[in-house]
Order: structure tokens, then sequence, then C-alpha cells
């Protein structure tokens, strides 16, 4: 039995659909620290005041607000390449222009330029995500979202950290103005990708005015059966692993790991951790579906969240690191993937742009209130309670599976 199901994973792991998901995956995560941490490290070699480095976070303000003209991208089509590509088209031009516009400024004395040029190196990455959001769920059958999902994850994750780590190294070599025009050569991939990629088909229709295009998203989504125990569950299903990483570093630092331990145990051997799970997590979903996953991937995240106050008992053993990093990125990857496809597949096709900017916006809500409190949390419980508290923390995303079905979600596609 195995051997006649292996050839068809494979065959769909290499489509050309994946080939696209992970492409695209890379020049949607390739932007993202260009204005973040290889800024911040541009700003401070030409003496910018930390207090403005700390400011210049504001330009990152699009990719939170990007639901605000998501609108556009599903009402209108472009009149080249099609609704989705169009406008991604469209969006990546501009992108690396905006990155090639930024190259040419100077943090010292352009303060100001500089920031517009950051701004709307945000602001078309941001859009560009708009658009390959859209595009993979189009794209996609509801069976291969899980895989699809993961492979973006991954190409997201690489590009990263192409832009974070290799930005910063190339830096030690060339100038900050070369590092941004070489990183503005790596977006041509996924230019060509769009332009050789084929359009989805289009079988749900487009809004009739701009005005239906804002509101009739909602309309639809708060029309469904369950739809505020779906956004609750969109709200809750992470939130006990978003509060505990928020603490991690001042948890390893507090019980005795050094900075090099940190960095070669968590940051490296962690992120391929994650890579992992993302890519397991992808093919499991492919084997047992997105509902069956989000509670597998869930329940693993939990346990995983708990095993920090395992590792806050038994003090700094790089051994039982390794393990608890391994165990807890392989999970909290799948259980990403799981949820990103869950909210893919329940977007409307009519206004899939909208609808799943506006839940991946939703998405980051837990991530700044949940997360807020989590020093005082920390500081007040000790280290084992707080991560068992984060634990349990879980346990209403799960339970909140329960109020909904897939026959009464996909019903309002």
């Amino acid at each position: 039995m195995q051997s006649e199901t292996r050839p068809t994973v494979l065959k769909v792991i290499f489509s050309r659909r994946m080939i696209v998901a992970l492409i695209m995956g890379f020049a949607s995560g390739l932007p993202l620290l260009l204005t973040g941490s290889v800024l911040q490290a541009w700003m401070k070699e030409e003496g910018v005041d930390l207090t403005v480095i700390g400011l210049m976070t504001l330009v990152g303000l699009p990719y939170t607000l990007k639901f605000l003209w998501a609108p556009v991208c599903d009402r209108y089509t472009l009149p080249f390449l099609g609704r989705r590509l169009g406008w991604l088209l469209l969006a990546q031009l501009f992108l690396i222009f905006s990155i090639c516009l930024l190259a040419f400024t100077n943090p010292g004395k352009q303060l100001w330029v500089m920031a517009l040029a950051a701004f709307w190196v945000t602001f078309f990455s941001a859009s560009q995500d708009i658009s390959i959001d859209a595009y993979r769920r189009e794209d996609f059958s509801d069976a291969e979202l899980g895989l699809g999902s993961s492979l973006n994850v991954t190409g997201y994750r690489v590009g990263m950290l192409f832009a974070s780590g290799g930005g910063l190294i190339m830096a030690d070599y060339v100038s900050f103005r070369a590092v941004y025009l070489i990183m503005a050569l790596c977006m041509i991939p996924g230019v060509i990708t769009t332009i050789l990629t084929p359009e989805p088909e289009n079988h749900s229709g487009t809004p009739g005015s701009l005005k239906e295009a804002v509101l009739d998203p909602l309309l639809d989504y708060f029309s469904r059966t369950g739809a505020i125990w779906i956004l609750a569950f969109v709200l809750f299903y992470k939130i006990g692993d978003t509060m505990a990483s928020n603490m991690t570093t001042p948890f390893y630092l507090d019980i005795g790991f050094t900075k090099t331990q940190i960095g070669t145990v968590v940051k490296l051997f962690g992120f391929w951790a994650i890579i992992a799970g993302s890519l397991v997590g992808g093919v499991i979903m492919l084997k047992i579906g997105i509902y069956k996953s989000l509670w597998i991937f869930g329940f693993l995240q939990a346990v995983s969240t708990a095993c920090f106050a395992f590792l806050a008992h038994t003090g700094p053993s790089v051994p039982v690191l390794s393990a608890v990093i391994a165990f807890e990125n392989l999970s909290s990857g799948m259980g990403t993937v799981a949820y990103m496809a869950f909210m893919a597949s329940i977007t409307n096709k009519r206004f899939t742009a909208t609808q799943y900017a506006l839940l991946t916006s939703l998405m980051g809500i837990p991530r700044v209130i949940a997360s807020t409190p989590t020093g005082f949390f920390a500081k007040q419980m000790g280290w084992e309670l707080f991560f068992i508290f984060c634990s349990l923390a879980a346990i209403p995303g799960l339970l909140l599976i329960l109020t909904f079905s897939k026959q009464k979600i996909s019903s309002s596609k």
C-alpha cells in the first residue's frame, strides 16, 4: 500500500504548484528584514540615535494594515496576466524599485528620505503578500493547501534568513548599498515565476464595485454558522505558543545558558527544526487533512511548551535544550502550516485577498496583546509555572475546534 501512495505524494511535492509556492514564499520573506534588523544595523553604523532606530519599526505598519487596500486587488483586474498575477507583478516591480531606492539613501544624512523609502518597501512587500496569499488559495485544492502552505512557509523563512543573516555577513565585506542592490536582484526569480506561472481559474466571479469588495467579504464571513467561534479560534489557537516564545530568550539567559549556546542551538539548530516541522506538517496534512492536523499539531504545541518547564527544572543542560528546541520547533512549524492552511481554506474565492488579509491581521493580535504581560507573569509565577500556564492556555483554542465542522465552513465558499 505504501508503494502505491509514495509516488503520488512525491508527484504532488514536486508539482508546478508546490515549486511556485516555495519561490513565492522566498520572495515574500526576503524584504521583511530589509526594513528590520538589516536596516537597524545600517543605521547604527551611520550613527543614528537608538531612539530613532526604535521608532523606525513604525515603517512596518503596512504589514498589519494591508487589509485596508486588499479589496482593490479583489475588485479590479489589471489588463495583463490576470487578477492575481497582474497585481503581483506590479507589486514586485515596485518593490524592487523601492529596495534600490532605499539602497541609494544615506541613513546618517537623509533620515526622512530613508524612512520614506523603507515605508515604500514595506507597502509594496505587504501588497505582494496580499496577492501571493490570494494566488496560493486559488491555485491549490483544499487537499493541497496544507503542503502548499508548508512550502510557502519554508521559502519565507529561507528568504528571511538570507536577508538577515546573509545580508549582515555581506555587509562586513561590501557596503550596505551593495547589499540592498544584491537583495533587489534576488527578487528577480519571483518576478520570472509570476510571469511564467498560469493565473488560477476564477469560477467565483469578482465584486461588482469597490463598495461590494469592501463590505461583502465581511457580510459573507459573518453570515456563516459559527463565524464568531471560528474567529475566536483564529485568535486563540497559537496563543500559548506565542506567549511562551516571547520570553524564551530571557529564560535561557536567566537559567545559565551562554549567548553562544543560545545562538548555536536555539537560532541555527532551531531554524532547521522549524523548517523540518513545516515540511513534515505539510506532508501529514496531505494524508489526514487540515482538521485532524489542527488537533494533533495543536496538542503537540501544548506539550512542547510544557517541556520548557522541564528545562527550567533541569537547568542549563545543552542536550536537554537541544531536545526541547527540536520538539518545540518541529511542533510549532507543523502548527503554523495547519493554521495558515485552515485560514486559507475558509476564505471565499471571490474575496480571497480581503478575507485572508483580515484573518492574517487578526492572527497578529495575540502576538501583541497576549505577549505584553508575559514578563509580569513569569516574574510572579517563576519559570516552571509560567510555561505550564502557557501550555494550558492552548486548551481553549483546541476546544474551539469542536464548535464548528468542515461542512459548515465549506458551505459558504
